[in-house]
């Protein structure tokens, strides 16, 4: 990491945080004055009647109240696509080469005029964006009216500034920034590229474990959230705030920094994961097991088992099964995967699959190993290996995804993705 930033442990946890001593009012959440002239504000991430464990929400104590904003005009954005576009939808595999940074020798770019949608859904219930970037949003804070954020840096380190503090996040680490908390981002490596799951659905949360037992996946203390921060020079300075509001951006003036959060308390926060802390699980015996055991968060749908949409990833782990072919097998699913690679090769694709690039393969598009990786299983010897030095995500809903024009039309589209199945030959011998 680039500094030491301080965190809050625990997911889902009742947090309390105070920049300044004796902020937090005591015994209730609005008394008729607040400490040190602050104002109360309270962040409802559900619905204030949401059964207790699914409840969320947080308690501001902040400088000044976040309406005193301007009003809001419209916001003209190429690369935010707001539902279908005009091209339809193939039933096919299809998979994409890393999409360049920024050229130096244009316009800087930052994360809200970086943003790109890569695939988005008909009732806009989950989205993907390629954000890449190469300067600060200076002065500028961004809201999400419309969902919850997970911010996956693929290259390049990234500071993100949200009402409740500081997170500092890096590859191989998430970001989760809840819906309607502003948040401004600083490039710490002077560029970035990063993939953007905006979630519209129930916010995510940690899955189920069932007989795995209480240990395992994703750990909730390995989840952290910021300490109380504010900005002591923002207080009349300035702001643009970028509101992402009915699947278009607006954008509005405001006299002081968003970030004036002295103290807050609750369990609707912005956190960080390393995903170098998942224990991963799988087989010791035969056969490749299904990838819902490397799930780390979750939104559940109103179908019991079937999720909205999931985070899935695929970090270093042992691979010991006797008897089996232990890459993915080929396979259709009901469910709609998005995929990208972080760092690393991904066991099923060896070539053509990497870092920084992605792939969309649909409900009930047949897809799986490449030939020359179900050769190389079919034939190996059955020792015990070490897959390292990679991880993978995968973006999993319920739902179909709809490829954006820009990402149907752009030169990095693998157009011959599907020849690397073409040498799978007939073996058929009885």
């Amino acid at each position: 990491m680039h500094s030491a930033l301080r965190y809050l442990s625990g997911f889902g946890n009742q947090h309390s945080s105070e920049a300044v001593e004796g902020s937090l009012p005591v015994g209730q959440n609005s008394p008729q004055q607040v400490p040190h002239g602050l104002y109360a504000e309270l962040l409802s991430g559900t619905a204030f009647t949401a059964p207790r464990a699914a409840n969320l929400r947080t308690w501001l104590y902040r400088i000044r109240p976040s309406v005193q904003v301007g009003a809001f005009e419209s916001m003209p954005h190429l690369g935010v696509q707001s539902g279908p576009g005009k091209l339809p939808t193939p039933p096919n595999p299809l998979r994409w080469l890393p999409m360049p940074l920024p050229d130096p020798s244009q316009p800087p770019l930052d994360f809200i005029d970086g943003l790109q949608t890569l695939v988005t859904q008909v009732d806009q219930g989950v989205a993907v964006y390629l954000m890449r970037a190469n300067q600060d949003m200076q002065r500028r804070a961004m809201v999400n009216a419309d969902g919850e954020l997970l911010i996956l840096p693929q290259q390049g380190a990234l500071r993100i500034t949200t009402e409740l503090g500081m997170l500092e996040v890096s590859p191989w680490e998430f970001a989760l920034i809840p819906r309607g908390m502003a948040f401004s981002v600083a490039l710490l490596d002077g560029s970035a590229r990063a993939f953007v799951c905006e979630n519209q659905g129930a916010p995510f949360r940690l899955p189920e474990l069932g007989p795995i037992g209480s240990n395992g996946l994703a750990q909730p203390r390995d989840f952290l959230a910021p300490v109380a921060a504010f900005e002591e020079g923002g207080r009349t300075q300035p702001f643009e705030v970028v509101k992402k509001f009915g699947g278009v951006l607006w954008r509005a003036p405001m006299a002081h920094s968003p970030f004036n959060v002295v103290a807050w308390h609750g369990n609707c926060v912005p956190y960080k994961y390393d995903m170098r802390r998942f224990m991963t699980l799988g087989s010791v015996s035969v056969d490749h097991p299904d990838p819902s055991i490397f799930t780390v968060l979750t939104s559940p749908s109103d179908t019991p088992g079937v999720a909205h949409c999931d985070l899935v990833i695929f970090p270093p782990r042992w691979m010991v099964a006797e008897h089996t072919f232990r890459p993915p097998w080929f396979h259709r699913n009901v469910m709609s995967e998005f995929m990208g690679l972080i760092e690393g090769q991904y066991d099923a694709k060896p070539e053509g699959f990497v870092p920084g690039g992605f792939s969309l393969h649909n409900a009930m598009v047949p897809h799986g190993p490449d030939a020359q990786a179900f050769k190389r299983a079919s034939e190996a010897e059955l020792e015990p290996q070490k897959i390292d030095h990679t991880l993978a995500f995968m973006i999993e809903s319920r739902h179909l995804f709809i490829p954006s024009d820009f990402a149907l039309t752009h030169a990095s589209l693998d157009q011959a993705y599907a020849n690397c199945w073409g040498p799978l030959a007939d073996r058929f011998a009885p």
